[in-house]
């Protein structure tokens, strides 16, 4: 992960982008949802890179939810419904 900054002279801001290469990771979870998963102990759901944990993150702060911290008990739920939508479905390895 990567994370750029840039200066945008008309807003008087400084810009972070955070840029990550997603492939492998995404490679790796189609190639996992084709194993056959026997146990439900310690059952592996997804692989999320880290980019997507931050929009996510950026997306709730956004809203209003400033005191959401990454890998709370909050966040964990916010995951957890994420990964349960269809525009995510490509993260998850168990189904």
């Amino acid at each position: 992960m990567e994370t750029r900054l840039s200066f945008d002279s008309g807003e008087g801001v400084i810009v972070a982008e955070t840029v990550q290469d997603v492939e492998p990771i995404l490679k790796r979870n189609k190639m996992l949802r084709s194993i056959e998963q026997k146990s439900d102990w310690g059952r592996h759901i997804a692989s999320i890179p880290n980019v997507i944990l931050v929009r996510w993150l950026n997306e709730e702060y956004a809203r209003g939810n400033v005191g959401l911290r990454i890998f709370s008990k909050e966040f964990d739920a916010l995951v957890a419904k994420k990964l349960n939508d269809p525009d995510w479905k490509f993260l998850r390895v168990d189904r």
